[in-house]
């Protein structure tokens, strides 16, 4: 990334967020017949709904400053790197990959070309009111007069990433002391905050019940933030934490089946050290591990509660399982931002329980006191539906209701949902439940505003169904203010001949600005969402 300027604000913390955002998961294929439907509807074009922009305050140096002309729109992608010591701050080059603007005049699209200004990209002749941001394949319905489109990162700013060819994993050297006896389900986690450097050790042999120590080099890194893996400078500081991740008993379902969570047990915090990946020389992975400071607090989660929104997700929409994570917050709790850092504890509750679940659970906490713990919870539905390809394939589409605050503020009282999903989803007016050919180039997707809670945002997600494969996958978003009710897709975004699903995202995040600083969703709390789905549809 080609840097603009830098700056720093010492002093400034971080924390972790969700990564969710842009993947659909993997959605398998099965065995389940449905029959499609068809329809076509046509509407009156669709753009409006965001309340009017207040503007934002000037900088000192951003062409929002007194004097410039109301046609103007002024587009950065700040990157913002935290570390211990405060946030970089830099302004990227739009050039290669510039955004674009579009404005729905009635009867089309009107697509308005920017131009390079300094620290951003410059828009003129843009009328007031609601407009389409574009970069990439993400879109943003705004009003605002300056957007950033930028992201936040963990680590030092100057940090090189390389290509290993092994899609961001690499061999290991492992010489581990003072484990906890390992066990069925054992795991280890390398993650640093330093740089971007998180992910899951794979072993290659069977480590012996009740080890206490591993000497190997038949293990992997697998990362899980990014296909390239950085350079680590000893003399910039760059080390990584070893974590140990034992699997404890959660208590059982009422069918009785066993519960199992897993969360830090003992873990090491390597020295600085020099290391370049090239795909070949295996990490060194070495030091003795200590049991982690331990906290251990309530939870009583009614999952009865999440499951009687199922319909709202969709009529053919059934519950699924259950997820609990527990993360540090790097550097403390800052409300700008969640940075990932790993996992401290993870309960999953399997299909087919609802119930109220109760317990205690415990977590080993090995990262500094002012760091804080997030909670990250999620309750998944599935949808299953014939492909209409004539293939009798079928796949499960899927919806989640959840979200992420403090872990203190999370247990404060029942685990329940705090929005629902929106409702009436329709389709140029048609249920978008209905499986049909969509017969416009730009469809109205609408909605109604949810029975539980009071939206922020909303996000739409556009999957398309590979053939290939026999999965659905990410293939474009748009990002609204809460006052949106429906919006029309721009131009392209659905493909000839091709099968797609839409999600629909309630977003209950008070801290986060749509308009302003869209591609932030997850990265500030409190955080809630739900989720509602579309059938399948096909394209001429």
């Amino acid at each position: 990334m080609g840097a603009a300027c830098a700056s720093w604000l010492v002093g400034c913390g971080a924390s972790p967020g969700d990564s969710n955002e842009f993947q659909d998961g993997v959605t398998p294929v099965v065995t389940d017949p449905s029959v499609p439907g068809d329809g076509t509807w046509m509407g009156e074009p669709v753009t409006e709904g965001c309340a009017p922009d207040a503007g934002v305050p000037s900088d000192g140096g951003t062409p929002t400053d007194a004097g410039t002309p109301s046609d103007v729109v002024f587009v950065k992608r700040l990157t913002r790197f935290h570390t211990s010591v405060g946030i970089a701050e830099r302004a990227e080059d739009l050039s290669a990959n510039p955004p674009e603007i579009m404005v729905h005049d009635g009867a089309r699209f009107r697509v308005i070309q920017g131009s390079a200004a300094p620290g951003g990209w410059r828009f003129s002749g843009v009328p007031e009111g609601s407009y389409y941001l574009s970069s990439g394949t993400r879109y943003v319905v705004t009003d605002a007069r300056e957007v950033d489109i930028g992201t936040n990162h963990i680590g030092r700013p100057d940090v090189v990433n390389v290509e290993t060819g092994n899609g961001g994993s690499m061999p290991l050297q492992l010489n581990l002391l003072n484990l906890a006896p390992w066990q069925v389900g054992t795991r280890l986690h390398l993650n640093s905050t330093q740089v971007e450097f998180q992910g899951e050790v794979s072993l290659f042999e069977d480590v012996p019940l009740g080890s206490t120590s591993l000497n190997t080099s038949a293990a992997d890194f697998s990362s899980s933030v990014a296909m390239t893996l950085p350079v680590l400078e000893g003399d910039k500081g760059d080390r990584f934490y070893v974590n140990q991740v034992s699997p404890f008993p959660a208590g059982r379902t009422p069918d009785g089946r066993a519960l199992t969570y897993y969360a830090v047990d003992r873990s090491l915090e390597v020295a600085p050290l020099d290391f370049v990946p090239d795909g070949f020389s295996p990490l060194p992975v070495t030091g003795r591990l200590m049991p982690a400071k331990v906290r251990e607090f309530p939870i009583e989660w009614r999952l009865p509660t999440y499951a009687q929104w199922t319909s709202e997700v969709h009529p053919n929409a059934q519950p699924s399982s259950a997820s609990f994570y527990v993360s540090p917050t790097p550097y403390g709790v800052d409300e700008s931002w969640l940075g990932y850092a790993g996992e401290l504890l993870s309960l999953r509750i399997p299909s087919g329980s609802l119930f109220d679940y109760t317990g205690r659970l415990k977590f080993g906490n090995p990262y500094p006191a002012s760091w804080g713990v997030l909670s990250n919870m999620s309750f998944t539905y599935r949808v299953t539906e014939t492909v209409p390809d004539g293939s009798g394939r079928s796949v499960s589409l899927s919806a989640t209701n959840g979200g992420f605050d403090t872990l203190d503020s999370v247990i404060a009282g029942p685990v329940v949902p705090r929005v629902s999903p929106p409702r009436v989803l329709t389709i140029d007016g048609l249920k978008a439940s209905t499986p049909r050919e969509v017969g416009t180039a730009s469809p109205v997707v609408a909605w109604e505003p949810p029975a539980l809670g009071a939206p922020d945002s909303y996000r739409l997600g556009l999957f398309r169904y590979d053939t290939s494969l026999g999965l659905t996958m990410p293939a474009g978003y748009i990002y609204m203010p809460g006052s949106v009710n429906q919006v029309r897709l721009p131009p392209d975004m659905l493909q000839p001949d091709s099968i797609y699903f839409l999600r629909l995202t309630a977003v209950s995040a008070p801290r986060y600005d749509p308009k302003r600083s869209p591609f932030k969703s997850l990265d500030r709390m409190p955080h809630y969402n739900a989720d509602a789905i579309s059938s399948l549809f096909t394209t001429p």
